[in-house]
């Protein structure tokens, strides 16, 4: 086999269609965990995990113990789980090629190299990896891919998610899913099956406020509501961990660089601005609002003052001024441009 996806890998030990090497890389570390969760959990059952399930460490071990234990035959089970995690901080990974080369089929050796590109295509080890087993690479998600992907998991587990709860979540967490995760999963908690999760919710139990946040303050910047947006920005400068500076102005950016984008569209319509912009058909009156209030050559200027404020914040010809008062000028600049 060679290189697949993650939701194939998991029907396929549904299936107990199992392979004898698991190579998991990747900088996204979510996928690579729940694969090897999900194989310690389903392979063998609880009484033959005892005698056949052995999980060792990258700081721990070593390629001779690793090559050792696989070698090993089950003992009144089918396979032989052997789950090396962290195997990242193993050096000359590839001297697990002897045993790469001809892997017991009685055994199931998962390897967790986090934080790693999949080793070079063109070498002996990889195509010996590939035609063995699995060899999987999770990669990040973009920002752009977030809110699909957790309208997505949301789904999944039996839950609901309306754009306004779905867009403040993705702007606040990031794109470690590891993250994204761990959050949700506090709103499943706090929720009947089938619920929906709403601003309100996130809010009670994520701690972000439904109404000072980053999803908020674009919008109020884009409505030229100025009242609302000197607001949300007296409350990031008085949270500044919560709402740290450097992510305000990232997400500024990319939410005037859609605006811009919407100006130069020929076809307006809900559902290709939607597609255009890589947003929810929701937003897009956001969109054609804040287009309506900044031209382009304001926007452009606008780019000018985010690039500058990021310096500041970051030392450059600014010696004194804190994030807070950074992020309260800059609101005034954006709605005061040209």
């Amino acid at each position: 086999m060679t290189e697949t996806n993650f939701q194939q890998i998991l029907k396929d030990i549904r299936n107990k269609v199992l392979y004898p090497i698991y190579f998991l890389t990747g900088e996204e570390s979510f996928y690579i965990d729940v694969i090897a969760d999900f194989i310690e959990e389903n392979v063998l059952t609880e009484t033959e995990r005892e005698f056949n399930l052995s999980i060792m460490y990258g700081k721990e071990t070593d390629i001779p113990t690793i090559i050792s234990t696989a070698r090993r035959y089950p003992m009144m089970a089918s396979h032989n789980v052997v789950i090396i995690r962290e195997a990242h901080h193993i050096k000359n990974i590839e001297d697990l090629l002897p045993y790469v080369e001809r892997p017991l089929e009685s055994t199931i050796l998962v390897i967790c190299y986090k934080y790693k590109k999949s080793p070079d295509k063109r070498t002996r080890f990889y195509k010996l990896l590939s035609k063995a087993g699995v060899v999987f690479s999770g990669k990040k998600l973009y920002e752009n891919q977030v809110p699909a992907w957790i309208a997505s998991y949301v789904k999944q587990h039996g839950y609901k998610i309306g754009p306004k709860a779905l867009q403040m979540l993705a702007d606040h967490l990031g794109t470690d899913l590891g993250t994204i995760v761990n959050e949700i999963r506090k709103l499943f908690i706090n929720l009947d099956k089938g619920s929906e999760i709403t601003t309100l919710v996130i809010e009670e139990n994520i701690g972000i406020s439904k109404d000072f946040n980053i999803f908020e303050f674009q919008n109020a910047l884009g409505a030229r509501d100025s009242g609302k947006a000197y607001r949300i920005a007296k409350y990031f400068a008085d949270n500044p961990r919560s709402n740290p500076f450097v992510m305000t102005t990232a997400i500024l950016y990319q939410f005037f660089s859609k605006v811009l984008l919407y100006h130069s569209l020929a076809d307006k319509s809900q559902n290709n601005a939607a597609s255009e912009l890589g947003v929810n058909p929701f937003f897009i009156k956001d969109y054609a609002l804040a287009a309506k209030n900044y031209p382009p050559q304001r926007i452009i200027a606008i780019f000018s003052e985010l690039r500058n404020y990021d310096m500041k914040s970051k030392g450059w010809e600014n010696a004194s001024t804190n994030h807070g008062e950074l992020v309260k000028e800059l609101t005034y600049k954006i709605l005061n441009q040209g």
